[in-house]
């Protein structure tokens, strides 16, 4: 059959990035215990594309997924990419994936064990060779306002907050880890399943350590940089906060090369 992508094209342009976006999957992704966690991620792969060639076979994004599936994490994600451009023969291409990942808490008093959903994620490109690879975290914790703490007899105020991680590594790291750095640089962690017992050790443990966004990004960006300090070039700390009194949201950004 005549292949029309193959075909010259009309304007003698050359296309940055050309691809797929948003199409979800069913994967396998490898767990810090060696183990495999199924979930459903959403893929955005694209390359580029010369200026003397009409079009792209965008099924063939598909078979590169589908060849791939069984076995994701932070090494495999390269051979995907290296795929992607092989089978192209571009210079440049990239792929991402999100997907919810799920990690067994234990509620901290009465040892109950439930799920509690994560967003992770790779973000990788290619060009003359050289790959970057970037790894996004994004974590729900609790926040208690200082500020609130301090001027209020009774109580303070505190909100859900999400703390987004994005990591441009140079060695293989365990979503895990971040996700423990992040948590323990909070007011309190989240947890899915709590009974009363519980309930009053994390409220108790959020009023004692307060934490505005600025102490939580400064926290999380220092412990980062000194666990992973070989292993990371730029990191980039973003927390964002629910208010539960006011009708805005509070955030701070931490961006900077490891």
């Amino acid at each position: 059959m005549k292949d029309v992508q193959k075909e010259q094209s009309i304007y003698p342009l050359s296309i940055e990035v050309v691809g797929i976006k948003d199409i979800s999957y069913p994967v396998k992704i490898l767990r810090k215990d060696n183990n495999f966690q199924s979930t459903v991620a959403q893929f955005s792969i694209g390359v580029e594309l010369p200026s003397n060639v009409r079009g792209t076979h965008m099924s063939r994004f598909i078979e590169i997924i589908e060849r791939h599936k069984h076995n994701i994490n932070g090494e495999t994600v390269k051979d995907i990419l290296k795929d992607v451009r092989k089978t192209f023969d571009a210079n440049k291409a990239f792929i991402k994936l999100v997907f919810p990942y799920f990690i067994e808490k234990r509620s901290p008093v009465s040892r109950n064990s439930s799920i509690l959903e994560y967003k992770c994620g790779y973000h990788l490109t290619i060009k003359n060779n050289h790959i970057v690879t970037n790894l996004i975290v994004t974590v729900p914790v609790t926040t208690l306002c200082p500020c609130s703490k301090e001027i209020s007899e009774y109580g303070a105020h505190n909100q859900r907050a999400y703390v987004t991680i994005e990591l441009v590594v140079k060695d293989f790291i365990w979503f895990e880890d971040i996700i423990d750095i992040v948590e323990q640089s909070a007011s309190a962690p989240i947890y899915p399943l709590l009974k009363r017992e519980d309930e009053k050790y994390v409220t108790e443990q959020a009023y004692n350590n307060p934490k505005f966004v600025e102490d939580v990004v400064r926290e999380v960006y220092t412990k980062l940089r000194q666990k992973f300090k070989e292993k990371v070039g730029r990191i980039k700390v973003i927390a964002e906060s629910e208010e539960s009194i006011h009708n805005h949201r509070a955030f701070a950004v931490i961006d900077k090369e490891g």
